[in-house]
C-alpha cells in the first residue's frame, strides 16, 4: 500500500509542534534551576513542578469544550501568542531580578493552563490536516519530532544556557512560541462542509458543492448547551464506545506503572544497574532513541497489523521488556530493555490518538480527547506516590518488579477485551479548521 502524502499543512503543524516542544524543554529545567537559586526548601521547589502539573487535571475537560466551540487554528495561534508574551514577561522579570517564587508559581500554572486548550485543539485539528489513513504515521512523526527537540536538543541545552544567562532559556522559549503561532496561522482552512474518503487529501475534497456533508449535522455541534453539559457529552461518548473506553482504562493502568518507575528511575539506574553518574545522560538517551524509533515505526505497524491488534502486540512486547529491565543488573541490558519499552510507549500513544481521531465525530474530538487524556493521566501522581513509599521502605527493585507485574495484568486484560471491530464510517472533518471538527492523554513519557 502506498503511504498517503502528509502534505504542506502537516509539515507546518509538525514544525509548530516541534518548535513549542523545544521551548518547553528549555523552560521546564530552567524554572527548576531558577527556583533552586531562590530557595533550597524542597517543598517550595516541588511546588513549582506541581503548579505545572495541576492545570491538565483541573481544566482539561474545559479545554476540550472550547476546542470544539472555537476555530481550532486560530485558538492554537492565539494560545501560543499568549504563551509567548507570558514567557517574554518572565524573561524580563528574571533579567531584572524580580522573578520570585510567586512569579514562578504563577508562570508555571498559567502556561500549563493555556497548554490544556492548545493540546485539545491540536489533537482535534490533525484529522483536518491529513487523510485518515495517514493518521498513525502523522502522530508518530509528531512524537518523534517532539522527542528529538525535547530530549536531544532542549533539555541538554537548558542548563548551559541558564548558566550563561538565566533569562536566556526563557527568551528562546518565547521565540519558539511566537514562531509556532506564526506557522499555525499559515495553515489552510479546509472547505467548510466537506468530508473525505479514506486516503483522500483534505486539501482536495471530492465535492465542494451540495454533496458535501456538514460536520455539525453529523456531530450535533450546532446545538450548544451548557459547558458542563458538553463535558458530559464527551464523557458519555467515551463511555459508550467500547474500544475507546477499554483503551482509556488500559492506558490509565499502565500509567500507574510508568509514573512509578519514572519516579525512582535515577535511583534505580545508579544503585541497581550501576550506571556511573557521568553516564546517566547516555543511559537516559537510550529511552529517547527507543521512543523516536517507535514513533517512526507506528504507522507501518498499524498498516501491517491493524490498530487494535497492534495495540495488543505492543503491550506484550512492553511487558517482556519491562520484565527484562526489572531483572537487569548492568547498564547495557538495562538500557536496551528500557529503549524497547520506550519504543512501545511511543507506538501506543500514536495508535491510541489515531484511533480516536478516526472514529470520533468531528464535533466531539476536542472533548473526547480531553476526557481520554485526563483519565489516562489521573493515575500518574498515584503511581509516583506509591513508588516513593515503596522505594523508601523496601528499595527500588520492588518498584520495578511491581511495574512489570502491573503490565502483565494490563496485557492479559488487553488480549481479553480488545477485539478488532468492523470499520465504522470515517468521521467528518471540521466545518473549519478549528470549529466543530491532541497526546497525551498521552501515556507518561
Amino acid at each position: 500500500m502506498t503511504a498517503s502524502p502528509l502534505g504542506r499543512d502537516y509539515r507546518l503543524l509538525w514544525s509548530a509542534a516541534v518548535s513549542s516542544r523545544l521551548g518547553d524543554a528549555l523552560r521546564t529545567p530552567a524554572l527548576a534551576l531558577l527556583a533552586a537559586t531562590l530557595t533550597r526548601d524542597p517543598r517550595v521547589i516541588a511546588a513549582v513542578t506541581v503548579a505545572g502539573q495541576l492545570p491538565p487535571l483541573l481544566f482539561g475537560l474545559l479545554g476540550g469544550v472550547y476546542a470544539d466551540r472555537w476555530d481550532r487554528r486560530r485558538t492554537m495561534a492565539l494560545v501560543d501568542g499568549l504563551r509567548a508574551a507570558l514567557v517574554a514577561a518572565l524573561a524580563v522579570a528574571v533579567a531584572v531580578h524580580r522573578a520570585g517564587i510567586p512569579v514562578l508559581l504563577a508562570a508555571a500554572f498559567l502556561l500549563a493552563a493555556l497548554g490544556t486548550l492548545f493540546d485539545a485543539a491540536s489533537f482535534a485539528l490533525l484529522p483536518a490536516v491529513v487523510p485518515p489513513t495517514a493518521l498513525p504515521r502523522a502522530n508518530g512523526r509528531l512524537q518523534a519530532g517532539a522527542a528529538v527537540a525535547g530530549g536531544f536538543l532542549g533539555a541538554p541545552a537548558a542548563g548551559l544556557l541558564f548558566t550563561t544567562t538565566p533569562a536566556l532559556p526563557f527568551v528562546l522559549d518565547a521565540l519558539t512560541f511566537a514562531l509556532a503561532a506564526a506557522l499555525i496561522l499559515t495553515l489552510h482552512s479546509p472547505p467548510r462542509s466537506c468530508t473525505f474518503r479514506p486516503g483522500e487529501s483534505p486539501a482536495k475534497p471530492r465535492n465542494k458543492g451540495q454533496n458535501c456533508k456538514i460536520a455539525e449535522e453529523r456531530a450535533g455541534a450546532g446545538r450548544r448547551g451548557s459547558v458542563w453539559g458538553e463535558v458530559r457529552e464527551g464523557v458519555r461518548f467515551v463511555r459508550g464506545d467500547r474500544t475507546l473506553w477499554r483503551v482509556t482504562l488500559l492506558t490509565a493502568a499502565s500509567n500507574l506503572a510508568i509514573s512509578g518507575l519514572l519516579a525512582v528511575m535515577v535511583l534505580y539506574a545508579l544503585d541497581v544497574l550501576r550506571v556511573p553518574p557521568a553516564g546517566y545522560g547516555l543511559f537516559a538517551a537510550a529511552a529517547i532513541l527507543g521512543g523516536v524509533g517507535g514513533a517512526l515505526g507506528a504507522g507501518r505497524l498499524a498498516a501491517r497489523l491493524g490498530t487494535v491488534p497492534a495495540l495488543r502486540a505492543v503491550l506484550a512486547v512492553q511487558t517482556v521488556a519491562l520484565a527484562g529491565f526489572a531483572l537487569a543488573r548492568h547498564p547495557v541490558p538495562g538500557g536496551i530493555t528500557l529503549a524497547v519499552f520506550a519504543a512501545g510507549t511511543s507506538v501506543w500513544n500514536s495508535l491510541w490518538s489515531s484511533y480516536g481521531q478516526r472514529h470520533v465525530p468531528a464535533g466531539l474530538l476536542g472533548r473526547v480527547g480531553s476526557v481520554q487524556r485526563m483519565l489516562g493521566l489521573v493515575t500518574a501522581p498515584v503511581g509516583a506516590a506509591l513508588a516513593g513509599l515503596v522505594g523508601a521502605a523496601y528499595g527500588t527493585v520492588p518498584v520495578a518488579v511491581g511495574a512489570a507485574a502491573t503490565f502483565v495484568v494490563v496485557t492479559l486484560a488487553a488480549w481479553r477485551v480488545l477485539r478488532p471491530a468492523p470499520a465504522p464510517p470515517v468521521a467528518a472533518p471540521p466545518t473549519t479548521v478549528g470549529t466543530a471538527a491532541r497526546p497525551g492523554p498521552h501515556r507518561s513519557r
